[in-house]
């Protein structure tokens, strides 16, 4: 999906065209994860990018999305431009040693310090 949005139209609200450009990018992760996977692959990827205009735009994580909408749309921004393509995904193993994310170094999760 490649795509500019308008956040200013005249006669439609700012907050419901932000907010409909919201949804679209997130309809269209919604149907592309939703897709069956070929042979060998884990996961949908996707490969981002985010500017004010097209020319502009830079590779952003796609977790991060959604929060630069919003700060184009605190800055007044006209206009966004969004990339979202989709890329297989495969899974890493942790590296030998690594702890799981959340948990303490001693393995005591009872968030008590003795």
């Amino acid at each position: 999906m490649r795509k500019t949005y308008l956040l200013n139209i005249e006669g439609k609200n700012r907050d419901r065209l932000l907010e409909a450009s919201k949804h679209d990018i997130r309809k269209y992760v919604k149907r592309e994860r939703s897709r069956p996977l070929p042979e060998g692959v884990d996961f949908w990827d996707f490969d981002c990018k985010f500017g004010h205009s097209e020319a502009t735009a830079a590779v952003v994580h796609f977790a991060t999305l959604m929060g630069l909408v919003d700060t184009a749309a605190q800055e007044g921004s006209e206009q966004f431009y969004v990339e979202v393509v989709t890329k297989h995904g495969h899974r890493t193993a942790r590296p030998a040693g690594a702890q799981p994310q959340g948990g303490s170094e001693d393995g005591d999760d009872d968030g008590f310090d003795d």
